[in-house]
Parts: structure tokens; sequence; C-alpha cells
């Protein structure tokens, strides 16, 4: 028994190869190799038996050679500041589902919002040659001549949430603009009168989309900005004293607000953690609204108002621009900026002055 367990250990996989079909079937690797291709030069009926053979026994390509031949890795790189996130985990899996049934595999890595690490991580996929690169910037990325050193030597980039105006390539965004537009009128129309906004820092595209579609609502409705009640998270949420201490500002503020509304989905959850544990009732003492893409936001307590962006659909849109530059046998020169839709949904988290402004009529 001990020999036949020695005996397993030692065995190696080795997998089924052209040269392995040719000899089984007695046939030319080169035939073989034009069965599998497809190739007009061989009978219907050598492709159906070669095909038949290497479906039995498992073959599949293999990669490496695959890449050699074509000049290409096949593969592509995402970095994005956190992948836990469920945002970002979300677009993730968007990219995938087209990558995939495209034959790329897909290398992720994260920047935890940090300028260097971003750095750190484009050096290793960037110098195993990836085809292309799918990239949000963190929040402490203000100078992008690294992307651009990239962007000039032809590698194929495309931009995702947070985007990099000046350089010239694809763009997915969500619209940000109208997103919280419609965040701030919601609260404005639930009867809130100070209303806080609480944002990554400016730098981000993302936070200067949403800051100015909050400002609009409230100038639209006759509400003065108070730039006392903006306040900026520089790690956009991930480091909760960050968030713990703006929401302090703001409920120390002799005009403290009645509601928040939170431009990004960790901002967004921190700020109903800190309520709790200061043991503010939610939307008694405080309303709030913000972006979250987490799954389980209805079953907070209280269940939270979102705008809920479509990261899934934005994975997928950038992973096909991508794949249009990658693929394309002429340079492309003509760069889109997709923007789609989010969504509203309101919960308790809003609910309170809404809720009393029908009880009166």
């Amino acid at each position: 028994m001990f020999n036949n367990r020695k005996r397993l250990l030692e065995m190696k996989f080795e997998a089924i190869t052209i040269k392995d079909i040719a000899k089984a079937l007695g046939l030319s690797t080169s035939t073989v190799s034009r069965a599998l291709r497809d190739s007009h030069e061989i009978s219907p009926e050598t492709k159906r038996i070669v095909l038949e053979y290497a479906e039995k026994n498992n073959y599949k390509p293999n990669p490496i050679a695959l890449s050699l031949k074509e000049r290409r890795s096949r593969s592509i790189g995402v970095i994005v500041c956190e992948i836990a996130n469920s945002y970002f985990s979300q677009v993730i899996n968007g990219i995938e589902s087209i990558a995939y049934d495209n034959g790329y595999n897909v290398i992720i890595a994260q920047s935890r919002e940090s300028f260097e690490k971003e750095i750190l991580n484009l050096q290793y996929p960037t110098s195993r040659s990836i085809d292309g690169l799918i990239i949000s910037v963190s929040t402490e990325s203000k100078d992008f001549n690294y992307l651009k050193e990239l962007h000039q030597k032809k590698m194929p980039i495309v931009f995702v949430d947070r985007i990099v105006d000046e350089i010239e390539t694809h763009k997915v965004i969500a619209d940000n603009y109208t997103g919280a537009y419609n965040a701030t009128l919601h609260l404005i129309e639930c009867g809130y009168k100070r209303i806080a906004a609480i944002t990554n820092p400016f730098t981000l595209s993302i936070s200067r989309e949403r800051l100015a579609g909050y400002k609009s609502a409230l100038t639209d409705n006759g509400i003065e900005i108070d730039d006392e009640l903006i306040k900026y998270c520089q790690h956009g949420g991930m480091v909760f004293s960050e968030v713990q201490t703006v929401v302090d500002e703001l409920l120390a503020n002799k005009n403290r607000p009645d509601a928040i509304f939170a431009a990004a989905d960790k901002l967004t959850t921190n700020c109903l953690r800190i309520f709790k544990t200061k043991k503010m009732s939610v939307p008694d003492d405080i309303g709030i609204i913000g972006f979250s893409n987490i799954d389980l936001a209805e079953l907070l307590n209280p269940p939270m108002s979102v705008i809920r962006q479509p990261a899934f659909e934005m994975g997928e849109v950038a992973m096909k621009l991508l794949l249009q530059v990658i693929e394309s046998k002429r340079p492309v020169t003509d760069f889109e900026t997709k923007i789609l839709s989010t969504e509203m949904l309101i919960r308790g988290s809003t609910k309170k002055l809404f809720a009393k402004a029908k009880e009166t009529v």
C-alpha cells in the first residue's frame, strides 16, 4: 500500500499535445494543427476525427505557445482601489465575464488608495507583457505621467469609474452628476434643509462630478451652498478615523446638518456605523443617502437609501472597449466616454420628514 501511494505521489500530470494526437491517429503534426484551426485545407472527415479525439482526451491549446505565435500574452491587467469593495468586485466580475469568453486571462491588483502601490502594481503586469490595462486610479494619484508614458508606448488603456481627463482613450463612468443631483433632490423633497456632503478628494473625477450634482440641486431649489457642510476624506472611507473626524466636525457645527449625502460606497456605510456608535437614530436624528453597491443595503438598520451604479455592466463595457483596441489591426484614434445611468433606491434612511409631510396632508 505504501508503494502504491508513493507511485501516486510521483505521478506527473502531462497534458496531451498536438504531437500525441498526431501519433495516435497516424497523422502529421501539421495536419492535426490545421484541423484544430478549422483550416479549409483539411477534409471535413479528418477534422471530425481530430476534434473528436482532442475532445475525448481533454486537449487544450498551450497558452504559452499561442502567445509566442500571436505575439500576445492574452492577459489583461486590472487595477482598482480595493477588491473587497462591493462596487469594484462587481466591476471585476463584469470584466472577467467578457475577458474569459474571449480567451483572455485577468490579472487583478489593488492600490489600497496608494499612489505608490498603484505604480508598483503597474510594474509587474506591464513587465509581463499584458495586452491591455483597465484602471480606476487611487485617491492619492495626482501625477499621471506613468500612465501617459504607457499610453504613448501604445499600451491599450481603458479607464473605469475614476478617469484621467488628459489621457485620450476609452473611458467608462456612471452618470455621477445626475445620481448626485437626484440624491440631493430627494433629501430636499423629504423636507431636509441643512444637507451636508462627504466625498473623496476633489482631485478624483467622481468627486468633482458628484459635488457638481449636489450643488446644482441645492441651487435649483433655492438653498444656499455652505462650504462648511462639504467635507473631504483623502482615502475615500478606507481609513475609518478620517470619516469619524469629518462627521464629528459636521455634528459640532452650530448649524449642524439634518441630512448627509455621502458620495462613495465606504463613506456611506461608515457614516451609518458612526451614527450607531453615537446612538443617533436614522432617520429620526439625521437622514442619509449615498452611493453604494452593497447587496445587503436593504438589510441594514435602517435600510439604506442609495444611488446604485451599474457596476457589472461598466466592467463589461470597459472590457469590450479594451478588446476593440487590442484586436484592431490599425491604430485606434477615436475614443469614447461611455456614461451609464444610475438607479436611486429609496429606503428607510431618508423617510422621516417625507412621512411626516404625508401625515399632515
